[in-house]
Protein backbone atom coordinates (compact mmCIF):
# COMPACT_ATOMS: atom_id res chain seq x y z
CA UNK A 1 0.00 0.00 0.00
CA UNK A 2 1.09 3.74 -1.14
CA UNK A 3 0.17 6.56 1.86
CA UNK A 4 1.00 9.22 -1.00
CA UNK A 5 -1.46 7.12 -3.75
CA UNK A 6 -4.00 7.05 -0.76
CA UNK A 7 -3.61 10.64 0.23
CA UNK A 8 -4.28 11.58 -3.02
CA UNK A 9 -7.38 9.06 -3.60
CA UNK A 10 -9.24 10.71 -0.43
CA UNK A 11 -7.76 14.66 -1.02
CA UNK A 12 -9.62 13.53 -5.10
CA UNK A 13 -13.05 12.09 -3.26
CA UNK A 14 -13.11 15.38 -2.09
CA UNK A 15 -12.66 17.35 -4.10
CA UNK A 16 -15.21 15.64 -6.42
CA UNK A 17 -17.96 15.67 -3.28
CA UNK A 18 -16.88 19.78 -3.63
CA UNK A 19 -18.21 19.51 -7.34
CA UNK A 20 -21.67 18.98 -6.25
CA UNK A 21 -22.10 20.80 -3.25
CA UNK A 22 -21.32 23.98 -3.00
CA UNK A 23 -19.86 23.76 -6.86
CA UNK A 24 -23.25 22.87 -8.88
CA UNK A 25 -24.91 23.72 -6.33
CA UNK A 26 -23.94 27.17 -6.96
CA UNK A 27 -23.62 26.77 -10.73
CA UNK A 28 -27.30 25.60 -11.03
CA UNK A 29 -28.38 27.70 -8.28
CA UNK A 30 -27.61 31.11 -10.19
CA UNK A 31 -29.05 30.34 -13.47
CA UNK A 32 -32.39 29.52 -12.22
CA UNK A 33 -34.91 32.62 -10.81
CA UNK A 34 -34.75 33.76 -7.43
CA UNK A 35 -38.12 32.15 -6.54
CA UNK A 36 -36.24 28.50 -6.81
CA UNK A 37 -32.24 28.91 -6.23
CA UNK A 38 -33.29 27.12 -2.36
CA UNK A 39 -34.82 24.64 -4.23
CA UNK A 40 -31.51 24.02 -6.27
CA UNK A 41 -29.07 24.10 -3.34
CA UNK A 42 -31.66 21.23 -1.11
CA UNK A 43 -31.80 18.60 -4.24
CA UNK A 44 -28.22 18.80 -4.19
CA UNK A 45 -27.74 18.74 -0.95
CA UNK A 46 -30.13 15.77 -0.31
CA UNK A 47 -28.74 13.99 -3.46
CA UNK A 48 -25.16 14.13 -1.59
CA UNK A 49 -26.92 12.41 1.60
CA UNK A 50 -29.31 10.12 -0.25
CA UNK A 51 -27.05 8.31 -2.92
CA UNK A 52 -23.80 8.40 -0.34
CA UNK A 53 -26.19 6.24 1.74
CA UNK A 54 -27.86 4.16 -1.48
CA UNK A 55 -23.80 3.75 -2.67
CA UNK A 56 -22.82 2.27 0.92
CA UNK A 57 -26.10 -0.41 1.09
CA UNK A 58 -25.82 -1.66 -2.27
CA UNK A 59 -24.95 0.68 -5.30
CA UNK A 60 -21.20 0.11 -4.81
CA UNK A 61 -21.88 -3.75 -4.72
CA UNK A 62 -23.93 -3.61 -7.97
CA UNK A 63 -21.41 -1.45 -10.01
CA UNK A 64 -18.29 -3.16 -8.51
CA UNK A 65 -18.79 -6.05 -6.77
CA UNK A 66 -17.99 -8.98 -7.91
CA UNK A 67 -19.89 -10.13 -11.57
CA UNK A 68 -23.21 -11.52 -11.20
CA UNK A 69 -24.02 -12.08 -14.68
CA UNK A 70 -22.46 -11.83 -17.91
CA UNK A 71 -21.13 -8.79 -17.19
CA UNK A 72 -24.47 -7.04 -16.51
CA UNK A 73 -24.61 -6.62 -12.74
CA UNK A 74 -22.39 -6.91 -9.64
CA UNK A 75 -23.12 -9.14 -7.00
CA UNK A 76 -24.38 -8.42 -3.67
CA UNK A 77 -20.90 -9.88 -2.19
CA UNK A 78 -20.38 -6.06 -0.96
CA UNK A 79 -23.88 -5.11 0.58
CA UNK A 80 -23.11 -2.76 3.08
CA UNK A 81 -19.41 -2.78 2.45
CA UNK A 82 -19.51 -6.19 3.60
CA UNK A 83 -15.73 -7.70 2.85
CA UNK A 84 -14.89 -4.33 1.61
CA UNK A 85 -12.60 -2.82 4.18
CA UNK A 86 -8.68 -0.85 4.95
CA UNK A 87 -6.99 -3.73 2.42
CA UNK A 88 -6.65 -3.32 -1.18
CA UNK A 89 -8.52 -4.88 -3.94
CA UNK A 90 -5.77 -5.81 -6.86
CA UNK A 91 -8.78 -5.34 -9.72
CA UNK A 92 -9.33 -2.11 -9.09
CA UNK A 93 -6.07 -0.68 -7.36
CA UNK A 94 -3.92 -2.34 -5.74
CA UNK A 95 -1.87 0.58 -3.52
CA UNK A 96 -4.72 2.47 -1.65
CA UNK A 97 -7.41 0.79 0.58
CA UNK A 98 -10.92 -0.39 -0.84
CA UNK A 99 -12.38 1.97 1.35
CA UNK A 100 -10.50 4.90 -0.25
CA UNK A 101 -11.57 3.45 -4.22
CA UNK A 102 -15.61 3.54 -2.52
CA UNK A 103 -15.24 6.76 -1.09
CA UNK A 104 -13.94 7.69 -4.14
CA UNK A 105 -16.48 6.32 -6.70
CA UNK A 106 -18.75 7.39 -4.34
CA UNK A 107 -18.59 10.91 -5.07
CA UNK A 108 -19.45 10.05 -9.19
CA UNK A 109 -22.24 8.11 -8.07
CA UNK A 110 -23.56 11.32 -6.13
CA UNK A 111 -22.64 13.90 -8.58
CA UNK A 112 -24.45 12.38 -11.91
CA UNK A 113 -27.97 11.83 -11.03
CA UNK A 114 -27.37 15.55 -9.67
CA UNK A 115 -26.38 16.78 -13.41
CA UNK A 116 -29.98 15.88 -14.06
CA UNK A 117 -31.52 18.26 -11.87
CA UNK A 118 -31.20 21.38 -14.38
CA UNK A 119 -33.25 19.53 -16.79
CA UNK A 120 -36.04 19.87 -14.79
CA UNK A 121 -35.31 23.00 -12.24
CA UNK A 122 -38.27 25.14 -11.10
CA UNK A 123 -41.14 22.51 -11.69
CA UNK A 124 -40.65 19.20 -9.90
CA UNK A 125 -41.87 17.97 -6.54
CA UNK A 126 -39.70 17.02 -3.77
CA UNK A 127 -40.97 13.86 -2.93
CA UNK A 128 -41.21 12.87 -7.17
CA UNK A 129 -37.39 13.85 -7.59
CA UNK A 130 -36.21 11.82 -4.45
CA UNK A 131 -37.94 8.51 -5.87
CA UNK A 132 -36.61 9.22 -9.25
CA UNK A 133 -33.08 9.69 -7.98
CA UNK A 134 -33.04 7.15 -5.94
CA UNK A 135 -34.56 4.77 -8.61
CA UNK A 136 -31.82 6.71 -11.70
CA UNK A 137 -29.24 5.94 -9.64
CA UNK A 138 -30.15 1.70 -9.12
CA UNK A 139 -31.35 0.88 -12.21
CA UNK A 140 -29.29 3.37 -15.01
CA UNK A 141 -26.15 4.27 -12.97
CA UNK A 142 -25.53 1.00 -11.34
CA UNK A 143 -25.72 -1.39 -14.46
CA UNK A 144 -23.83 1.11 -16.70
CA UNK A 145 -21.49 1.77 -14.32
CA UNK A 146 -20.46 -2.14 -13.75
CA UNK A 147 -20.66 -2.40 -17.94
CA UNK A 148 -17.80 0.27 -18.03
CA UNK A 149 -15.72 -0.30 -15.29
CA UNK A 150 -16.78 -3.09 -13.28
CA UNK A 151 -14.18 -6.32 -13.35
CA UNK A 152 -16.37 -8.68 -15.82
CA UNK A 153 -17.99 -5.69 -17.19
CA UNK A 154 -19.10 -6.43 -20.92
CA UNK A 155 -18.22 -3.19 -22.67
CA UNK A 156 -15.12 -3.34 -20.71
CA UNK A 157 -14.15 -6.83 -21.75
CA UNK A 158 -14.99 -4.99 -25.36
CA UNK A 159 -11.98 -2.68 -24.63
CA UNK A 160 -14.64 0.33 -24.07
CA UNK A 161 -12.72 3.07 -23.15
CA UNK A 162 -13.63 5.98 -20.06
CA UNK A 163 -11.18 7.31 -18.46
CA UNK A 164 -13.01 8.86 -15.82
CA UNK A 165 -16.89 9.14 -17.00
CA UNK A 166 -17.78 10.65 -20.13
CA UNK A 167 -20.15 7.96 -20.41
CA UNK A 168 -21.02 6.73 -17.16
CA UNK A 169 -21.67 10.24 -15.53
CA UNK A 170 -21.90 13.00 -18.85
CA UNK A 171 -23.68 11.03 -21.43
CA UNK A 172 -26.19 8.86 -19.51
CA UNK A 173 -27.06 12.11 -17.09
CA UNK A 174 -26.89 14.05 -20.61
CA UNK A 175 -29.33 11.71 -22.42
CA UNK A 176 -31.65 11.00 -19.24
CA UNK A 177 -32.01 14.97 -19.10
CA UNK A 178 -33.57 15.02 -22.49
CA UNK A 179 -35.75 12.39 -22.17
CA UNK A 180 -37.23 14.00 -19.47
CA UNK A 181 -37.49 17.65 -20.21
CA UNK A 182 -39.45 15.88 -22.91
CA UNK A 183 -41.78 14.30 -20.74
CA UNK A 184 -42.25 16.82 -18.10
CA UNK A 185 -42.96 19.42 -20.44
CA UNK A 186 -42.24 23.47 -20.80
CA UNK A 187 -42.24 25.15 -17.59
CA UNK A 188 -45.04 27.55 -17.34
CA UNK A 189 -44.43 30.88 -19.67
CA UNK A 190 -41.66 29.48 -21.81
CA UNK A 191 -43.17 30.46 -25.04
CA UNK A 192 -43.71 33.84 -24.15
CA UNK A 193 -40.78 35.15 -22.31
CA UNK A 194 -37.04 35.03 -21.85
CA UNK A 195 -36.26 33.30 -18.40
CA UNK A 196 -32.88 34.68 -17.27
CA UNK A 197 -30.23 33.54 -14.56
CA UNK A 198 -31.21 35.54 -11.61
CA UNK A 199 -27.43 35.84 -10.13
CA UNK A 200 -24.55 35.24 -12.35
CA UNK A 201 -22.01 35.44 -9.85
CA UNK A 202 -22.97 32.54 -8.32
CA UNK A 203 -23.09 30.76 -12.07
CA UNK A 204 -19.44 32.06 -12.16
CA UNK A 205 -18.47 31.22 -9.01
CA UNK A 206 -19.95 27.20 -9.22
CA UNK A 207 -18.10 27.36 -12.36
CA UNK A 208 -15.23 28.08 -10.68
CA UNK A 209 -15.99 25.71 -8.28
CA UNK A 210 -16.93 22.78 -10.47
CA UNK A 211 -13.50 23.14 -12.30
CA UNK A 212 -11.32 22.90 -9.07
CA UNK A 213 -13.43 19.91 -8.06
CA UNK A 214 -12.65 18.34 -11.62
CA UNK A 215 -8.98 17.79 -10.84
CA UNK A 216 -10.00 15.18 -8.16
CA UNK A 217 -12.61 13.95 -10.71
CA UNK A 218 -9.89 13.25 -13.59
CA UNK A 219 -6.60 13.53 -12.30
CA UNK A 220 -7.78 11.23 -9.38
CA UNK A 221 -9.18 8.50 -11.63
CA UNK A 222 -5.48 7.19 -12.02
CA UNK A 223 -6.06 6.41 -8.28
CA UNK A 224 -2.36 7.09 -7.62
CA UNK A 225 -0.09 9.96 -7.60
CA UNK A 226 1.84 9.33 -10.57
CA UNK A 227 2.55 10.25 -14.27
CA UNK A 228 -0.98 9.44 -15.27
CA UNK A 229 -2.60 11.82 -12.84
CA UNK A 230 -0.01 14.44 -14.08
CA UNK A 231 -1.18 13.84 -17.60
CA UNK A 232 -4.74 13.91 -16.93
CA UNK A 233 -4.21 16.97 -14.85
CA UNK A 234 -2.86 18.96 -17.25
CA UNK A 235 -5.44 17.84 -20.16
CA UNK A 236 -8.05 18.83 -17.94
CA UNK A 237 -6.30 22.42 -17.76
CA UNK A 238 -5.84 23.12 -21.48
CA UNK A 239 -9.02 21.75 -22.68
CA UNK A 240 -10.98 23.60 -20.22
CA UNK A 241 -8.98 26.61 -21.04
CA UNK A 242 -9.51 26.29 -25.01
CA UNK A 243 -13.12 25.57 -24.32
CA UNK A 244 -13.93 28.17 -22.58
CA UNK A 245 -11.99 30.65 -24.54
CA UNK A 246 -13.30 28.83 -27.89
CA UNK A 247 -17.12 30.18 -26.41
CA UNK A 248 -16.40 33.45 -25.66
CA UNK A 249 -14.90 33.75 -29.35
CA UNK A 250 -18.29 32.31 -30.50
CA UNK A 251 -20.19 34.90 -28.75
CA UNK A 252 -18.40 37.68 -30.03
CA UNK A 253 -18.27 36.83 -33.38
CA UNK A 254 -22.27 35.69 -33.29
CA UNK A 255 -23.39 38.51 -30.93
CA UNK A 256 -20.96 41.24 -30.65
CA UNK A 257 -20.21 40.87 -27.03
CA UNK A 258 -18.95 37.78 -24.99
CA UNK A 259 -20.60 36.79 -21.87
CA UNK A 260 -19.45 35.61 -18.90
CA UNK A 261 -22.26 32.77 -18.54
CA UNK A 262 -21.12 32.00 -22.11
CA UNK A 263 -16.93 31.59 -20.53
CA UNK A 264 -18.24 29.57 -17.92
CA UNK A 265 -20.51 27.67 -20.16
CA UNK A 266 -17.83 26.62 -22.76
CA UNK A 267 -15.02 26.02 -19.52
CA UNK A 268 -17.62 23.26 -17.95
CA UNK A 269 -18.23 21.97 -21.83
CA UNK A 270 -14.71 21.17 -21.88
CA UNK A 271 -14.46 19.67 -18.77
CA UNK A 272 -17.47 17.30 -19.63
CA UNK A 273 -15.45 16.34 -23.31
CA UNK A 274 -12.35 15.76 -21.88
CA UNK A 275 -13.32 13.79 -19.02
CA UNK A 276 -13.34 10.13 -20.93
CA UNK A 277 -10.25 11.55 -23.02
CA UNK A 278 -7.81 13.10 -19.98
CA UNK A 279 -5.60 9.75 -19.14
CA UNK A 280 -5.69 8.52 -22.95
CA UNK A 281 -5.02 11.55 -24.61
CA UNK A 282 -1.80 14.52 -24.98
CA UNK A 283 -1.90 17.92 -23.94
CA UNK A 284 -2.05 19.22 -27.52
CA UNK A 285 -4.63 16.91 -28.22
CA UNK A 286 -6.76 17.61 -25.17
CA UNK A 287 -7.04 21.33 -26.75
CA UNK A 288 -8.30 20.25 -29.92
CA UNK A 289 -11.13 18.28 -27.86
CA UNK A 290 -12.32 21.68 -25.78
CA UNK A 291 -12.49 23.37 -28.68
CA UNK A 292 -14.44 21.57 -30.91
CA UNK A 293 -16.63 20.97 -27.50
CA UNK A 294 -17.63 24.22 -27.10
CA UNK A 295 -18.47 24.60 -30.25
CA UNK A 296 -20.46 21.80 -30.63
CA UNK A 297 -22.29 22.70 -27.37
CA UNK A 298 -23.11 25.80 -28.37
CA UNK A 299 -24.74 24.63 -31.40
CA UNK A 300 -26.77 21.88 -29.47
CA UNK A 301 -28.21 25.17 -26.91
CA UNK A 302 -28.17 27.59 -29.93
CA UNK A 303 -29.55 26.21 -32.40
CA UNK A 304 -31.11 22.56 -31.54
CA UNK A 305 -32.62 23.19 -28.46
CA UNK A 306 -33.94 26.66 -29.81
CA UNK A 307 -35.19 24.68 -33.25
CA UNK A 308 -37.49 21.86 -31.15
CA UNK A 309 -38.44 24.10 -28.08
CA UNK A 310 -37.56 21.64 -25.63
CA UNK A 311 -37.12 23.20 -22.13
CA UNK A 312 -34.17 21.78 -21.18
CA UNK A 313 -33.63 24.17 -18.36
CA UNK A 314 -29.74 24.41 -17.67
CA UNK A 315 -28.46 22.99 -20.65
CA UNK A 316 -27.94 19.45 -19.38
CA UNK A 317 -28.90 17.71 -22.49
CA UNK A 318 -26.94 20.42 -24.35
CA UNK A 319 -23.32 20.43 -22.63
CA UNK A 320 -23.49 16.99 -20.18
CA UNK A 321 -25.09 15.15 -23.00
CA UNK A 322 -23.04 16.53 -26.36
CA UNK A 323 -20.25 17.29 -24.45
CA UNK A 324 -19.64 13.25 -23.28
CA UNK A 325 -20.50 11.71 -26.56
CA UNK A 326 -18.07 13.81 -28.13
CA UNK A 327 -15.25 13.23 -25.21
CA UNK A 328 -16.02 9.48 -26.04
CA UNK A 329 -15.70 9.54 -29.45
CA UNK A 330 -12.84 11.81 -29.55
CA UNK A 331 -11.42 9.35 -26.97
CA UNK A 332 -11.56 6.79 -30.03
CA UNK A 333 -10.14 9.71 -32.16
CA UNK A 334 -7.23 10.86 -30.22
CA UNK A 335 -6.10 7.57 -27.66
CA UNK A 336 -2.40 6.56 -27.51
CA UNK A 337 -0.71 3.81 -25.37
CA UNK A 338 2.45 6.42 -25.72
CA UNK A 339 0.05 8.62 -23.15
CA UNK A 340 -1.41 5.31 -21.38
CA UNK A 341 -0.10 1.57 -21.83
CA UNK A 342 -3.19 0.31 -20.28
CA UNK A 343 -4.82 2.10 -23.28
CA UNK A 344 -5.26 1.37 -26.39
CA UNK A 345 -4.45 3.32 -29.85
CA UNK A 346 -7.29 5.19 -31.48
CA UNK A 347 -8.28 5.75 -34.93
CA UNK A 348 -5.59 8.21 -36.04
CA UNK A 349 -2.80 6.17 -34.27
CA UNK A 350 -4.04 3.36 -36.76
CA UNK A 351 -6.52 1.42 -34.72
CA UNK A 352 -9.60 2.01 -35.94
CA UNK A 353 -11.79 -0.74 -33.88
CA UNK A 354 -11.61 1.59 -30.80
CA UNK A 355 -12.98 4.21 -32.38
CA UNK A 356 -15.75 1.74 -33.69
CA UNK A 357 -15.82 0.13 -29.71
CA UNK A 358 -16.20 4.07 -28.91
CA UNK A 359 -19.46 4.69 -31.33
CA UNK A 360 -21.25 1.11 -29.93
CA UNK A 361 -20.34 2.66 -26.60
CA UNK A 362 -22.43 5.68 -27.30
CA UNK A 363 -24.89 3.76 -28.46
CA UNK A 364 -25.73 1.53 -26.29
CA UNK A 365 -25.60 4.28 -23.42
CA UNK A 366 -28.31 6.50 -25.49
CA UNK A 367 -30.65 3.57 -25.62
CA UNK A 368 -30.42 2.06 -22.22
CA UNK A 369 -30.53 5.75 -20.69
CA UNK A 370 -33.45 6.99 -22.45
CA UNK A 371 -35.41 3.61 -22.32
CA UNK A 372 -34.76 3.20 -18.46
CA UNK A 373 -35.29 6.91 -17.80
CA UNK A 374 -38.25 6.78 -19.68
CA UNK A 375 -39.97 4.09 -17.82
CA UNK A 376 -39.04 4.86 -14.52
CA UNK A 377 -40.50 8.40 -15.33
CA UNK A 378 -43.62 6.67 -16.01
CA UNK A 379 -43.74 4.59 -12.92
CA UNK A 380 -42.81 7.59 -9.93
CA UNK A 381 -45.62 9.85 -12.39
CA UNK A 382 -47.95 7.26 -12.07
CA UNK A 383 -47.28 6.84 -8.10
CA UNK A 384 -46.42 10.39 -7.02
CA UNK A 385 -47.33 12.81 -9.93
CA UNK A 386 -43.92 14.37 -10.72
CA UNK A 387 -44.73 17.93 -11.80
CA UNK A 388 -45.85 20.29 -9.12
CA UNK A 389 -48.97 22.29 -9.57
CA UNK A 390 -49.71 25.23 -11.92
CA UNK A 391 -49.81 27.77 -8.89
CA UNK A 392 -47.10 26.35 -7.06
CA UNK A 393 -44.88 26.18 -9.63
CA UNK A 394 -46.06 29.73 -10.59
CA UNK A 395 -45.19 31.26 -6.50
CA UNK A 396 -41.84 29.04 -6.87
CA UNK A 397 -40.24 25.72 -5.36
CA UNK A 398 -38.94 27.47 -2.18
CA UNK A 399 -42.10 28.82 -0.31
CA UNK A 400 -44.16 25.68 -1.38
CA UNK A 401 -41.54 23.08 -1.38
CA UNK A 402 -39.06 23.82 1.08
CA UNK A 403 -41.44 26.82 3.28
CA UNK A 404 -38.19 28.91 2.35
CA UNK A 405 -37.10 32.08 0.72
CA UNK A 406 -33.92 32.78 -0.46
CA UNK A 407 -34.12 36.72 -0.05
CA UNK A 408 -35.87 38.96 2.33
CA UNK A 409 -36.89 42.84 1.14
CA UNK A 410 -35.84 44.78 4.03
CA UNK A 411 -37.50 48.60 3.71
Amino acid sequence: MNSGDTAWVLISSALVLLMTLPGLAFFYGGLVRRKNVLSILMQCLIILCVITLQWVLYGYSLTFGPDAFKGIIGGLDWVGLRNVGGQPNADYAATIPHYAFMIFQCMFAVITPALIIGTYAERIKFSAFLAFTVLWATFVYNPLGHWVWGTGGWLRELGALDFAGGIVVHTSSGISALVLALLIGRRIGYDTRTFTPHNLPFTVLGGALLWFGWFGFNAGSALAANDLAANAFVTTTVATSAAGLTWAVIEWVQHKAPTALGAVSGAVAGLVAITPACGFVNPMNAIFIGALASLFCYLAIAKVKSFFRYDDSLDVFGIHGVGGIWGTLATGLFAEKAVNEAGANGLLFGNPDLFLTQCMLVAVTIIFAAAMTWALFKLVDTLLCVRVEKTKEIVGLDLTQHSESAYTLVD
